[in-house]
């Protein structure tokens, strides 16, 4: 299995999306096609899913957005505290969506940015079983990746603690204490 890059997506061009109300919109969503999500796992098996996850999240009404990211962190983020192959590969993308004001789940999506910048069970469990770290699919090289993923794009904090929506806020600084570490 080939590893996705971690890099931020964000120097692709916006594709514009019209809405049903037929005003245009602009995603920053297109390198999506750009990563080999088949080529990766998450906790389900293969990670072709994500992106369908991914535009859910950014133009679904919000109990579709709300869904969407249940099903995203069980897979990329089990229990809170799991990582799996395609979580690195995933994280630039949440960073964009809980930037974008339409967003209706930015509070949950930046928590889930903590939840995995503070991931570390996989580590633990290679300390106990060295073993772990021998096997050709390591879910502790994953899990740093992440991790890595997150603290790439801790420039983005000014700007969500910026945002006068308080639970934003709130969650930025949670997220910027554990990046802090």
């Amino acid at each position: 299995m080939r590893s996705a890059s971690t890099e931020q997506p964000s120097s692709e061009r916006p594709v514009r999306h019209t809405s049903p109300t037929g005003v245009a919109r602009t995603t920053p969503l297109t390198a999506l096609s750009r990563v080999p999500w088949a080529d990766m796992q998450d906790s389900t098996g293969s990670a072709a899913a994500i992106p369908l996850l991914l535009n859910g999240i950014a133009w679904g009404d919000a109990d579709t957005a709300r869904a969407a990211l249940d099903d995203l962190r069980k897979r990329i983020c089990q229990y809170g505290f799991v990582t799996e192959q395609a979580t690195a590969a995933t994280v630039p993308f949440l960073w964009e969506l809980a930037q974008l004001p339409h967003v209706t789940c930015r509070v949950r999506i930046i928590q889930l940015l903590k939840a995995i910048a503070d991931a570390r069970q996989w580590e633990s469990t290679a300390t106990a079983y060295p073993k772990l770290l021998n096997r050709r699919e390591n879910p502790v090289v994953w899990e740093r990746a992440a991790r890595q993923a997150v603290r790439a794009r801790r420039g983005d904090l000014k700007r969500l603690l910026a945002e006068p929506d308080t639970e934003i806020a709130h969650a930025t600084t949670e997220l910027a204490r554990a990046l802090a570490d």
